[in-house]
């Protein structure tokens, strides 16, 4: 059944997990670990050049946190509520 699971939910599920045992979750780090274990596929440079998570992962970990997470603008980071 877990050929049910999208990437993108797998990634968000990751992330859910990280900010839940550490508190927060930095954009670098998470761009760090999607790229080295899933491809630049899940990554990509906006028009200012910056570089972000696709928007289908963002999408899944929305939905998956389900209000739960905050994203901290000045910081570029995600953190627990």
């Amino acid at each position: 059944m877990t050929d049910s699971i999208t990437t993108e939910q797998r990634i968000a599920e990751w992330m859910v997990e990280q900010i839940k045992n550490q508190g927060t979750l930095k954009q670098e780090d998470a761009i760090t670990y999607v790229r080295a274990e899933y491809g630049e596929e899940y990554i990509f440079t906006s028009e200012s050049g910056n570089v972000s998570l696709s928007k289908e992962i963002k999408k899944a970990f929305r939905k998956h946190h389900a209000g739960r997470v905050a994203w901290d603008r000045d910081g570029f980071f995600w953190a627990w509520t």
